[in-house]
């Protein structure tokens, strides 16, 4: 969403690869690890639930695709609903969007600090979780102070650790199936199948999969945009559902539902089950650097959204300022300051209640961007004025009516919560928009 054109030497920095890596890195965190316990008290619910929100994500992986194509010169999201809907719509889509990424620091901080109690449990005798979730949000603002040097490594090395746990969950239940396929029907869910419960369960999967559109973040950079962010937003999204439906099902069926969805740490319970006690703490310390790796990316990610709004005029110029290492350092503190406070609310419930709250919020808070996306995408089939084929308008219209069911399945609380942070930022929109008009007047009036 710049507003400068981008430096010829950056464009076709990023290839095929490298965007499907983004995508499937980014969507990648601590949320599937945590979702199996969230999931729990919905049974079978969930699973058809996983296939809603899968489905849906193809179709929202299809939307920012389509826009990609059609509008290949467009800055990503914010470019593609500014061009079709103008300044407020797209001001409202980057501002929940740019809220979602300090409740997602929030989160992910939450969700290692569950797994850091089955690692080192002497460790967390020493002081509350919560105590600890604020030290990992101001780690990894500190971390990011000093620069992109010094928080890349970290990102590399601890995208490259995420998969392995992974890896060994999906193998693990495939040998299980093969050696003992009885295993799998010791421990059924007995949640009855409903609508109500299917449509929440999807709502709250949904958490695990966002970050589907990160390969049109980068636009400006990417080889080919038109050609290569479709063909790396339908793949990753693609993948990424496949490995979180694969790693969900496996302890849901293999765990007693009520254990399951009072475990802090899922993995870790279903591998002490399985391979023996103990077992499951070496999982948990991959979990822990998958986390930590995603809330480093993360703090790196909004600092520079800070910034890149406040370039455009849609937040205050001091926010664009960076500090001697090239780093936005205000951006980053506010936005910890804001981590903080929804790590602080959270921890009125449970490890287990505590990530459910956020991560629906932080769905909510995604929400408009996807929504706003969806409907640019009719508006440019309805205008037809760029060849666009028809069946564009029937992927824009299935996209939004999913984000339409994924607000109405999220329930009164974060739909209200998340409403309420929207509203938060009319004010600054108002303020900003004049502010602008103030300052195109004034060299006028000194001529």
């Amino acid at each position: 969403m710049s507003g400068s054109e981008t430096n010829p030497a950056q464009r076709g920095l990023i290839g095929f690869w490298t965007c499907t890596a983004l995508v499937i890195g980014n969507t990648i965190g601590i949320g599937i690890f945590m979702m199996p316990a969230v999931l729990a008290p919905y049974g079978f619910n969930a699973l058809i639930g996983w296939a809603v929100t899968a489905l849906g994500c193809v179709f929202l992986a299809g939307v920012f695709a389509r826009l990609a194509r059609q509008l290949p010169d467009a800055d990503g999201p914010f470019g593609y609903i500014r061009s079709t809907q103008g300044d407020g719509p797209a001001f409202l889509a980057i501002w929940c969007y740019w809220v979602s990424l300090w409740i997602t620091n929030a989160t992910l901080a939450v969700g290692v600090v569950a797994y850091l109690q089955a690692v080192a449990p002497e460790l967390m005798e020493l002081a509350p979780p919560s105590v600890f979730a604020f030290a990992l949000v101001w780690l990894f603002v500190g971390i990011n102070l000093f620069g992109v040097r010094a928080s890349g490594p970290v990102q590399i090395l601890t995208t490259v650790l995420k998969l392995l746990p992974m890896a060994a969950v999906i193998l693990l239940g495939l040998w299980l199936f093969v050696r003992e396929p009885g295993v799998y029907t010791h421990h059924l869910p007995t949640t009855p199948v409903g609508g109500p419960q299917i449509m929440a369960a999807s709502t709250i999967a949904l958490f695990a999969m966002l970050g589907l559109e990160s390969a049109t973040i980068p636009a400006g950079r990417v080889k080919d945009p038109g050609r290569t962010i479709p063909r790396a937003t339908i793949i990753g999204t693609l993948l990424t559902a496949v490995i979180y439906v694969s790693i969900s099902t496996i302890p849901m069926l293999l765990i007693p539902q009520a254990e399951l969805a009072q475990s802090p740490a899922p993995f870790v319970v279903l591998l002490d089950r399985l391979l023996g006690d103990g077992a499951g703490r070496s999982l948990a310390l991959f979990v822990v650097v998958s986390g930590l790796g995603a809330l480093n990316g993360w703090t790196l990610l909004v600092g520079e959204l800070t910034r890149t709004m406040a370039v455009n005029g849609v937040l205050p110029s001091v926010f664009a300022r960076d500090n001697e290492r090239g780093a936005p350092a205000l951006a980053l503190i506010v936005t910890g300051l804001l981590a903080s406070a929804m790590v602080a609310m959270s921890y009125s419930r449970s490890l287990v209640q505590a990530f459910t709250f956020l991560s629906t919020v932080v769905t909510a808070a995604n929400l408009p961007l996807y929504l706003l996306s969806a409907v640019a995408l009719t508006i440019l089939a309805l205008r037809g004025q760029r060849r666009v084929p028809n069946d564009l308008l029937i992927l824009g219209v299935l996209g939004a009516a999913y984000s339409i069911f994924a607000f109405i399945g999220m329930g009164q609380e974060p739909f209200l919560w998340a409403l309420a942070l929207a509203a938060v930022g009319a004010p600054i929109f108002l303020a900003m928009r004049l502010s602008r008009a103030k300052a195109r007047v004034a060299p006028d009036s000194a001529t």
